[in-house]
């Protein structure tokens, strides 16, 4: 088989020293990392060592948990860790310190100007720290929509995103408070589930650990709209994640207003918004979760009909029952560096039909051959191993009747963003094989050449 693919490449071109890669990501991490320290300091002055490690411990509780939720979530088309990572410490440090000092600069600037102490905590609760802690954490995601653009394709990745973000920003925001609490525990004497400390964890711990991410989860859904919208509307494109991001705020000042409502306030507000907006972005996670599956489902036959994909791998791809067995089953034969290559060439296919079915609506780009090109030869290469696996996985979890491929509804053309209507035919088409046609499918030269008819 060629090393060299029998299309033409790029000339290779030196970008300057601040566009590479390495200088990029180092800059990131040392301005989260000066973030970090200074929220450190901060945070550890106003509780103290003991208290700060107290908030710490307990504050950690529902990090493994949410994170674990929000990775579910992306199950179907998992992005990137360090894209995570990113969204963790951004919240956690940078959206963490803003929120502190601005916070802090607005409320200090109202009881200068009002001389009412009282009321300006009340007013900075409520309006100040709702706009500035959701525009903070919506920095992160607007960062990621701009700059990770391959990985965001949804509003599950809006979902994913948003939600990581506020729970780092959640897990600073919880060592302050916890931490604050048993200081206010030692100086009073308090312990033992009346003290503050206890209560202070059973309210933002057990109760509403979910309340951050359930905020900024919205300004996540603006985002994943605007990106199935790309390329159409665009005024309306960009006023989709403003639009949530007015509703995170809204619901976040409801939220730290619900104190201020009466002796029931905060219990009415958790029990008829909280939880029901809770239990219906749940709902509307996993529905569209469900979408993104019988998507794969979908848009791989064309692949199918191109020879790129056995039969059975449409309907194995679009299961996450079938994908885990067909993981289990190349973890059982060849070990983890098997496993390892099934979960890729998943990820690899189901990118795959979701950038067909973002060419096949014109909202692919400019970049869709090539973005083909690359997830196709992922797929190549990893054949032998998964292959296999998938068949297995089909057969396990098969209907008890046959599932047949559809035909294509589309008619091949080449892809143009003034028709959204045409399907673009998968690269390569398949070609028979002639002394002047070196590179044809059945040539062992050619590393992009349909397989041979799959059998078991």
């Amino acid at each position: 088989m060629a090393t060299s693919p029998p299309y033409p490449t790029r000339p290779h071109m030196q970008p300057h020293w601040w566009q590479r890669a390495w200088v990029r990501h180092g800059a990131l991490v040392a301005l989260l990392a000066l973030a970090g320290l200074v929220i450190l300091a901060l945070v550890r002055e106003q509780t103290g060592t003991r208290g700060f490690l107290v908030g710490l411990g307990l504050a950690v509780l529902p990090v493994p948990l949410l994170v674990a939720a929000f990775r579910w979530l992306d199950r179907v088309d998992p992005g990137p860790w360090r894209n995570l990572l990113f969204c963790f410490a951004w919240g956690a440090c940078a959206a963490a310190l803003i929120a502190i000092v601005a916070n802090s600069f607005a409320t200090r600037w109202i009881a200068t100007a009002t001389a009412d102490p009282a009321g300006a905590d009340t007013l900075g609760a409520t309006v100040i720290a709702p706009v500035v802690e959701e525009s903070a954490k919506a920095a992160a995601v607007l960062l990621v929509f701009l700059f990770r653009r391959r990985h965001f394709t949804g509003i599950v990745d809006g979902v994913v995103v948003a939600g990581v973000t506020a729970t780092g920003f959640a897990f600073t925001e919880n060592i302050l408070y916890l931490g604050t609490a048993f200081g206010t525990d030692q100086l009073t004497g308090d312990s033992g589930l009346t003290s503050v400390t206890a209560a202070t964890f059973f309210v933002r711990i057990v109760m509403s650990p979910f309340a951050h991410p359930l905020f900024t989860v919205l300004t996540g859904i603006g985002f994943g709209i605007a990106a199935l919208r790309a390329g159409r509307h665009r005024l309306r494109r960009a006023l989709l994640p403003l639009c949530g991001l007015l509703l995170a705020m809204g619901m976040h000042a409801l939220w730290n207003g619900s104190a201020s409502f009466g002796e029931y306030g905060f219990l009415s507000v958790y029990a008829a918004v909280m939880v029901p907006s809770f239990g219906l972005l749940t709902w509307l996670v996993i529905w569209t979760r469900q979408r993104e599956l019988g998507t794969v489902r979908t848009e791989l036959p064309v692949y199918v009909m191109a020879g790129w994909l056995a039969p059975a791998e449409p309907y194995a791809l679009g299961s996450m029952r079938a994908r885990r067995i067909a993981r289990q089953h190349a973890h059982r034969h060849g070990g983890k560096e098997a496993a390892r290559a099934v979960a890729r060439y998943e990820a690899y296919a189901t990118s795959l039909a979701f950038l067909r079915q973002r060419g096949r609506r014109g909202t692919a780009g400019a970049d869709f051959t090539l973005r083909e090109r690359e997830l196709l030869d992922a797929l190549w290469h990893r054949r032998d191993v998964a292959r296999p696996a998938l068949d297995y996985a089909a057969r396990a979890t098969a209907p008890p009747v046959p599932v047949a491929v559809p035909a294509w509804p589309y008619a091949y053309g080449p892809y143009g963003p003034g028709r959204p209507a045409a399907a673009p035919a998968p690269y390569p088409a398949p070609a028979a094989y002639s002394p002047s046609n070196p590179y044809a499918p059945s040539s062992p030269h050619h590393p992009y050449a349909p397989p041979d008819p799959y059998r078991p």
